[in-house]
């Protein structure tokens, strides 16, 4: 069979295309989940991200409890087959977290960015953080696939009572009473109503998105009501009976 050549414009389009676009060196690298972890938690493992938590026996404490500096390794699922790492930056009760990780969301259109104080939620029925939901960047708000996590791996040397610390160290080191100065007692509230805004957005987001989904369901409920409904077919077809009696 001769080979087929694709027409001369086709040809003069993709060779224009390949022209125009960009070098690869040209654009900033993606920035890949591990070495952005690895530089966050101190956490010296190396490899793709599913293989964090086999790695980390024998080397480093693991649990399944949250804590601020630890890492949470995501098990593979679905596309994401290497798995995902990503650095608890904030306890915010039981069942939420904020994280730090890399190449999660795409930003600007573009994977491979940084996100800071993203939030997750433990959704697992046992409340053992084996299973989360994660912000997305796209629809501002907690994406609906419950991703399976096999635990928290905790920075060597730390007990994971001692990473959660409050989100500004207030504690002064020549003081042994616990009391707070002026300064002190100024920067915690700040913090606590810095947090209690952000906790704030996201649930607004939250429901921002869930009037979303109900809307979109209204809309495909009315359109499968408006579609004409499909004509019923006769148990007796007099036409037919008659071309086969005739023949014609």
């Amino acid at each position: 069979m001769a080979p087929r050549f694709a027409p001369l414009p086709v040809l003069a389009m993709a060779a224009a295309l390949l022209f125009a676009a960009p070098p690869a060196a040209a654009q900033e690298p993606l920035l890949q989940c591990v070495p952005y972890a690895r530089q966050v938690s101190g956490i010296q493992i190396f490899g793709d991200a599913h293989s964090w938590w086999q790695q980390a026996e024998g080397k480093y404490q693991r649990g399944q409890r949250p804590a601020v500096g630890a890492v949470m390794a995501f098990k593979p699922y679905r596309s994401m087959q290497l798995g995902h790492v990503a650095t608890v930056a904030k306890v915010i009760d039981k069942r939420r977290v904020l994280l730090d990780h890399a190449n999660w969301s795409p930003i600007d259109g573009r994977k491979g960015q940084i996100e800071r104080n993203v939030l997750a939620e433990d959704v697992s029925v046992a409340n053992d953080w084996s299973e989360v939901r994660v912000w997305y960047a796209p629809i501002g708000a907690l994406g609906t696939t419950r991703y399976p996590v096999h635990g928290f791996i905790y920075p060597q040397g730390r007990a994971p009572s001692q990473l959660q610390v409050p989100p500004v160290q207030i504690a002064s080191a020549d003081r042994s009473d616990g009391r707070l100065s002026r300064e002190e007692r100024q920067a915690q509230r700040q913090a606590e109503k810095e947090a209690k805004r952000r906790l704030k957005q996201i649930e607004k987001q939250r429901r921002e998105y869930a009037k979303y989904l109900k809307r979109q369901e209204k809309v495909r409920k009315a359109t499968a009501q408006a579609s004409p409904a499909p004509v019923p077919r006769l148990q007796v077809d007099p036409i037919g009976d008659l071309i086969a009696s005739t023949g014609s």
